[in-house]
Formats: structure tokens, C-alpha cells, sequence
């Protein structure tokens, strides 16, 4: 056992969000908690944290288990972010500062011998703990959440997305025994996604992680928790198997469900004509009555089945009323800059009944392509034009109102002639029931956002469907539901998105956009991948990397830092002739020949 969550209850507000909850969770599993919006997954994050507490039952841990999580960012307003990520390996830096502390203390002491002892054990240690490997792992874990840009810049000046993934790298670098992780793919791009799917599948610990990413799920998880109605259901596998095993359980349990109710029905049936021929006797059966009296105790000792819960879904339909011209967007060589050049002399064209997903690391420019489609960013060079009787509902990732105290239903009216019975009628298909309709926009979730903007976008007659990031703040469920009205609608679809799984299902034409290009692939997602990735591995043979050169510059001044090393600890053993600094200058002297091989080979 690694960790465990014992009869736990969590009540909030008088709503017992679950009750006598267990969840048992073994040593290097890497365990995935799912489940609807509000179903408490957040709240056993914190409570395995002991963050929260539950209200009855206990969290049981292993004995000196460390746990990794992050729920707060902490302002670090004097530090830059190598600073904040070099915090992870505070007793390796206790440890060297120990080490300083002896090296001064040599120069002037009467008892050498003992400050060498005491130095060696504490170095001991710190080489055991990869003390001299710290630079090395802080740049592997920048390099991978792709914030190496950031890691001189002071960290109360980066944005709050920038911030969570240097803490998600502080965690990573701590290597806790118990990963707990709350939507990490937010705010990352594919490409740090994938680094960080290879970098957990091959973590150590345990790892728990809530997630509403499927393709991250299946990549990284062996084991699937769902909180339903307030039981857990584990089940064993990656997120596809855990769909095809809650199919069968769910299945089983409505057969059980329907022949309980079958039996029941029955006897209840038998009970009350035992109980009609008992009194139509003359004179009355006492033995059809004593019949019927021990058939209803048999009724009561019955343990109910409970009726599987299908919960309600967000209902969603986007229909075309009058369709568009063959040719409904045309890009010829468009360049765009702003603080940077973007991209330039990108020229694509989408046709009627396209699905066209853009994809690309973040900053790249993807937003701004689908924001020159809908006229809102103009191209500095090139055309852009849209095709004959075109018409365009954008679901972008921003939200804004013209006043955000405004009441979510007045909002949804705003451009559309409705009574308000109609608009609660069609509001309650988007899972806003009862006073939700009147909460002021400024107060709603981000999930409740986006579904308020389809709920616009269902009332709008459209023929060309861009969507920028359109799974964010969704569950697993209204995703689904979203990608099954994508299928159905018979228009055209333009996507930016880092949801591998949703475009992958709903996608065949894909455009990357890296490097100020766009590169066209005709096929789905994983499709170009491969290819992607075939056509920039030949372009790293032809020309080194912006990537390799910068390593290759870290191991130059590892090399430096290390001759220096060298250089003071000759010095120190032919001022003493102490064996102790002879064996240290060994160990130096052979990562030295290990950190020139390597710079060789680059």
C-alpha cells in the first residue's frame, strides 16, 4: 500500500459530496481519478495531500512516504525561475552550503583531519544524491515544460499559466514518493505533453493524477478510479479499457437492476393474490394469510440493486440551414508579426465540409490564423479571403461581456428574440437548471462559460464552425457530447486545439504550424505526426539545433566549472597529501572524462 483514502466523508455547504468513500491505491501504480464535474476528485487530491481533511474516515499513508502536490503558487516576488526550481533540491543545497562552509574553515583550523572527515562524509552524500547533476536535471525539466526562455526572468512577471508549469517542474524535481496531479496538461502544448506522458511512464513513485485529457490517459495510466454517485469503481487499464470495462459494468448492473425489479414485481403480484383468495375463502384462509405475511418479510430482507445512474448530458445540435460555396477560406503566402515574426507565406485552402484542426506549439500564431478568418486580425502581407455566403460562428478561448454583472440568461438573450421560458427551456439543455440562469457572468467557471457560448452558438445560423480550444474547462462527458455534434453538423469545421484525442476522431486534414511555416498533412492526427516528426528529424541531420547547441554550450560549462574543481582540489591535496582529497580528485577527474566524451560526440 502506498496510500489510502479509509471510509472517508466530504460534506460542503450541507451536501455530502460522498460518503464512507475507500480508495486504496498500491506503491508505483499510476492511478487516474475520474469522473463528472463536482464529483469531489479535487477534494480527495487534497485530503491524500493532507490539505483538506475528510470529515470521517482517515487517510493512511506509508510510513516517510513524501507527497508532491500543487494546489498554491507562491508569490517568489525577489526570485527568478531557476531560482524557484533549484528550491526542489533544498537539502542537496543545505548540503553544498555545509561544504562551502568546511572549505573556508580549512585554511585556518588546527584540527584539518577533522574538517576533512566531516567534508567527505557530506560529500559522500551529496555525489550519492546526484548533488553535481542539479543544473543538468533543472534543464531537462525546463527544457521539457518548455519554459527554458523563462528560467532568468523574474517569476512574479510571468502570466498565471507560465507560473503553474515552473511549479509543476519544481514538483518534478523534488521526485516525491506520491505524485499528486490536478489537470497537468493545462497551459502546456502537445509537444511538452508528450515530454511529460514519456517523462511520468517512467516515473518511480506512485502517481494519481485527475485529468479530463483521454489521449494523456492512455498514454500514462495503468489504473482508472471513477467516482460515481459518491463509489469508487477502480478499474485496471488505460482510459479506452476503462471505457469498454464501465460499458460492461454498467450493462451487468442494469440486467441485475431489471431482474431484481422483475422478481419484486412478482411478488408483490403473489402477495396481493394470496392475500384476495386468503379473504374471498369462507370462511378466511389463515394459512394463504401466514403465506403471504412470510412472502412480505422475504420482500423486505431483499438488498435493493441500485439503479445505474446515467447522468444528465449537455445537449448540443448545430444545424446548417444554407450551406456555402465549395471554396470558403483561401490563405496565399500570409505573414503576420507582432513583437515577432509569427509565420510567413503560409498559404492553405479549406473547402465546404472540411475538418481542418491546427496545431503547433504555443505561440506560434494558430489563434491568430483563425482570427484573420473571422476579420479580426489583419495579415501584413499576403491575402486572406472567405468564400461566397459564408457564415461563421467563432468559439474562441476568450470569454468577454460587455458587462460582467450581467445575468448569465439576459447574456444568452442578448441577440436573439426569446422569452425567458424559452431561454431556461434551451439553457437547461446546457445543464443550467433552476437559479444557475440568473448567476452573474463574472462568477461563472470556465466550464459554465464555454457551455454558455454553445448554447449561443446553437441559436446562430452558421455554416463554418472555428473553434480555439474548445475541449478547455469541459468534462469528459460534454466533450463527447461536443465531438458527436461536430460529427453530425454538415458544415465546415476549422479547430485550434491541443486535445490530441479530439482531433484525432473528428479531423483529417492537419496543418503544423513550427518555425514561422505551416506544413499541410492530408490524413488525422497521428497520421501527421509520424510524418511530422519524419520531416523535422531530416531537417536536425541537415543543420544542428537551436536545442543541441544550447546543450552543447551547458556541457562546455559544466567542463569549465569542473576544471575549476579539479584545479582547487590539486591544490588542497598537495598542500596536505590527504588520501581524502586523492579519492575526491578521482571521482572529479572521472566525470570530467565523462562530461569530454559527451561534448565530443556533440
Amino acid at each position: 500500500m502506498s496510500i489510502k483514502a479509509e471510509n472517508i466523508t466530504k460534506i460542503y455547504g450541507g451536501s455530502i459530496i460522498f460518503e464512507n468513500l475507500t480508495i486504496d491505491i498500491h506503491e508505483r501504480e499510476r492511478v487516474a481519478i475520474v469522473g463528472r464535474n463536482g464529483c469531489g476528485k479535487t477534494t480527495i487530491l487534497k485530503m491524500l495531500a493532507n490539505i483538506e481533511t475528510p470529515d470521517a474516515g482517515r487517510i493512511i499513508k506509508k510510513k516517510g512516504a513524501t507527497i508532491g502536490y500543487l494546489h498554491q503558487i507562491p508569490p517568489y516576488e525577489n526570485s527568478f525561475v531557476y531560482d524557484v526550481l533549484k528550491e526542489a533540491f533544498s537539502p542537496l543545497l543545505h548540503m553544498q552550503h555545509q561544504m562551502e562552509q568546511l572549505e573556508g574553515q580549512m585554511g585556518n583550523s588546527n584540527n584539518l583531519q577533522k574538517l576533512l572527515k566531516q567534508y567527505g562524509e557530506i560529500q559522500e552524500q551529496f555525489i550519492a544524491q546526484g548533488g553535481y547533476e542539479m543544473d543538468a536535471q533543472i534543464q531537462m525539466i525546463a527544457n521539457g515544460l518548455s519554459i527554458k526562455t523563462l528560467l532568468n526572468t523574474p517569476f512574479h512577471l510571468l502570466s498565471g499559466g507560465e507560473k503553474t508549469k515552473v511549479m509543476l517542474g519544481q514538483i518534478l524535481l523534488t521526485n516525491p514518493d506520491i505524485l499528486l496531479l490536478d489537470e497537468p496538461t493545462n497551459h502546456l502544448d502537445m509537444e511538452a505533453i508528450e515530454w511529460l506522458e514519456s517523462y511520468l511512464s517512467h516515473y518511480s513513485g506512485t502517481l494519481i493524477v485527475v485529468s479530463h485529457d483521454r489521449q494523456f490517459m492512455n498514454e500514462v495510466v495503468t489504473k482508472v478510479i471513477e467516482i460515481d454517485n459518491g463509489v469508487a469503481y477502480p478499474y485496471i487499464g488505460n482510459y479506452d479499457a476503462f471505457i469498454k470495462e464501465r460499458e460492461a459494468r454498467i450493462l451487468s448492473e442494469f440486467t441485475q437492476y431489471e431482474e431484481q425489479q422483475k422478481k419484486i414485481t412478482k411478488m408483490k403480484e403473489t402477495i396481493k393474490r394470496l392475500k384476495q383468495w386468503a379473504n374471498e375463502a369462507n370462511p378466511p384462509n389463515a394459512s394463504l394469510h401466514r403465506r403471504a405475511k412470510s412472502m412480505e418479510k422475504a420482500l423486505a430482507r431483499i438488498e435493493l440493486v441500485k439503479k445505474p445512474s446515467i447522468g444528465k448530458k449537455m445537449q448540443l445540435k448545430l444545424q446548417v440551414n444554407d450551406r456555402s460555396g465549395k471554396d470558403v477560406v483561401l490563405f496565399e503566402n500570409v505573414s503576420k508579426t507582432f513583437d515577432k515574426l509569427l509565420f510567413q507565406n503560409v498559404s492553405f485552402q479549406l473547402n465546404w465540409q472540411d475538418r481542418f484542426a491546427i496545431v503547433g506549439s504555443n505561440g506560434t500564431g494558430k489563434s491568430t490564423l483563425l482570427k484573420m478568418i473571422t476579420g479580426d486580425v489583419i495579415q501584413d502581407e499576403g491575402k486572406c479571403r472567405i468564400g461566397s455566403n459564408v457564415k461563421i460562428g467563432y468559439l474562441s478561448q476568450q470569454f468577454l461581456y460587455n458587462d460582467v454583472n450581467a445575468r448569465l440568461i439576459d447574456v444568452f438573450r442578448e441577440n436573439i428574440s426569446m422569452n425567458e421560458g424559452d431561454a431556461r427551456h434551451i439553457l437547461a439543455k446546457f445543464l443550467f437548471y433552476g437559479y444557475d440562469v440568473f448567476k452573474k457572468v463574472k462568477n461563472l467557471s470556465g466550464g459554465e462559460k464555454m457551455r454558455l457560448r454553445l448554447a449561443q452558438l446553437m441559436q446562430q445560423d452558421i455554416n463554418l464552425l472555428i473553434l480555439d480550444e474548445p475541449t478547455n474547462h469541459l468534462d469528459i462527458e460534454s466533450r463527447e457530447v461536443l465531438e458527436e455534434t461536430i460529427q453530425q453538423f454538415e458544415g465546415t469545421v476549422v479547430a485550434v486545439s491541443h486535445d490530441r484525442y479530439f482531433i484525432n476522431q473528428l479531423f483529417h486534414r492537419i496543418a503544423w504550424l513550427e518555425a514561422q511555416q505551416l506544413f499541410l498533412y492530408e490524413g488525422n492526427y497521428s497520421w501527421a505526426r509520424q510524418k511530422h516528426s519524419e520531416r523535422t528529424t531530416v531537417q536536425k541531420v541537415d543543420r544542428p539545433s537551436e536545442e543541441k547547441q544550447e546543450k552543447t554550450i551547458s556541457i562546455e560549462q559544466q567542463i569549465e566549472q569542473l576544471e575549476q574543481k579539479i584545479e582547487k582540489k590539486k591544490q588542497q591535496f598537495t598542500q596536505t597529501n590527504n588520501i581524502t582529497y586523492q579519492k575526491e580528485l578521482e571521482k572529479l577527474e572521472h566525470r570530467l572524462d565523462e562530461l569530454l566524451t559527451l561534448w565530443i560526440s556533440e
